[in-house]
């Protein structure tokens, strides 16, 4: 059951997403941003971390669950370091997942020829 439930709700914020793309004119970059930013505040709120237990993965591989990410490790970074963290936690936090991308998406360009949309 936890496997329907994570690809229900991930499919749900997919189609909450596809639907805001194609009524308003806003690029995707912005709202790829809007996610991350709308995880943070749902994480720094407490609303995220109950939601994450209830979907799972369908609600922490998204780019919200990158913006939770992101919130908590600042927040660990900034009772631990004071307001240095404001800068270092969230880096440390998603550094894996910052890195995978990185290198995947190098990876990717190599094999696929990239080219710039016309």
């Amino acid at each position: 059951m936890e496997y329907i439930r994570a690809f229900l709700v991930g499919g749900v914020i997919c189609v909450v997403v596809q639907i805001f793309m194609d009524k308003t004119k806003w690029m995707p970059g912005r709202i790829m941003v809007g996610l991350v930013v709308l995880g943070t505040i749902l994480g720094a709120v407490g609303l995220y971390p109950p939601f994450l237990e209830w979907a799972g993965a369908g609600a922490g591989v998204p780019l919200l669950g990158f913006g939770n990410t992101l919130w908590k490790g600042v927040r660990e970074a900034v009772d631990q370091d004071g307001f240095l963290g404001v800068f270092t936690g969230g880096l440390t936090a998603a550094a894996a997942g910052i890195c995978g991308a990185l290198v995947f998406g190098y990876l990717a360009s190599l094999i696929f020829k990239p080219k710039m949309k016309e």
